[in-house]
């Protein structure tokens, strides 16, 4: 196959080239230009062309960490393909350390977009033309919301034999939830053209966890391996297989008032068992957290206050509960226990 230039956002680029892009996205008040700022590097042998975003809400930052420390890696430079890297699709958002954009919408529920529509529609509409519609696999991080942290886990629409499953398997997450599409997501439009694309979750909002950052670049690694873009072997010893979720539920709060959590992330618990206990300051009126099944704690509240029926655990459920047990304390295991919130 013949080495080709690569070409997107109105620039070219030679095989074995790098360079850093500024796509012009919208204005601030005051006339400033905003840029979607990316970073392709083409590699001199053809192969996929994989997209790595981060935060598309732009509250959610382990992403943005992510990729820069994707882009420093060692191993792109001999890559074979296209890797496209953006670190913050949300500037907007990221600016204002929110998770919308100014007009309070959701950029992930905006595609395809419309350069006529809304704020999110025109930006939707811009990332779709001049960077979505180049990639042949995906990759979209993300963390839980504010005040809550998830474990590091894949979200994809699964199919045996799929290239997405194979992405997924090849990540190395503990957990994979095999996750409807959501009208208007980034994943809901690619996906539907064609393109196979995984959802990283892990950790907080507006902070660094380094318990999610670390295996995030690793998953991205290793998927790549898999997809032939990278050589050589994985030098790391290999996770546990991860374990497909056969669905999911919260537990939620019994009464308004401040819990007290009795699990931690990545617990095996049982139907019936008490995750936590939610009382009001004066502990006059108090109510247990009861978990609906068995499953996995792969999701909770860090806000201690809580209103009457709010999601506070998010527990996954699986036919073999041993092995997504074992797979979770493998991922542990290969952590710092002393720097590591989830011990």
């Amino acid at each position: 196959m013949p080495k080709v230039p690569f070409e997107i956002a109105g620039h070219t680029l030679k095989p074995g080239e790098r360079r850093q892009i500024d796509v012009p996205v919208a204005r601030l008040y005051t006339h400033t230009p905003l840029h979607i700022s990316i970073e392709v590097v083409h590699g001199r042998k053809p192969g996929p062309v994989m997209l790595v975003c981060g935060g598309i809400h732009g509250d959610e930052i382990n992403g943005v960490e992510i990729v820069r420390r994707l882009l420093r890696s060692r191993s792109i430079n001999s890559l074979s393909g296209t890797l496209i890297a953006v670190p913050v699709v949300n500037v907007f958002g990221f600016l204002q350390q929110t998770r919308y954009l100014p007009d309070r919408r959701d950029l992930n529920r905006c595609f395809p977009g419309a350069g006529n529509g809304s704020l999110g529609g025109r930006i939707a509409s811009l990332l779709r033309e001049e960077i979505v519609d180049h990639a042949t696999h995906i990759i979209d991080l993300h963390t839980g919301a504010i005040h809550r942290t998830n474990l590091p886990q894949i979200r994809a629409q699964l199919e045996p034999g799929s290239e997405t499953a194979r992405m997924a398997d090849a990540f190395g997450a503990p957990v994979i939830l095999n996750a409807e599409l959501r009208e208007g997501s980034l994943r809901h439009y690619a996906q539907n053209r064609g393109i196979p694309v995984l959802t990283y979750e892990a950790g907080e909002a507006l902070r660094f966890d380094e318990w999610a950052i670390a295996p995030g670049v690793r998953g991205i690694l290793r998927v790549m391996r898999r997809l032939g873009m990278l050589s050589g072997e994985q030098r790391r010893r290999q996770p546990a297989p991860a374990e497909l979720a056969n669905g999911s539920s919260w537990a939620r709060a019994p009464i308004d008032g401040i819990l007290r959590p009795k699990v931690r992330l990545g617990a095996r618990v049982a139907k019936g068992e008490v995750l936590g206990r939610v009382s009001d300051p004066f502990g006059n009126d108090e109510g247990d957290v009861i978990s609906m099944a068995d499953g996995i704690v792969i999701g909770m509240s860090r806000l201690p206050l809580a209103n009457e029926g709010e999601a506070l655990y998010h527990i996954a459920r699986f036919d073999e509960i041993e092995e997504a047990e074992t797979a979770i304390e493998s991922f542990q295991s290969s952590l710092d226990p002393v720097t590591d919130p989830m011990y």
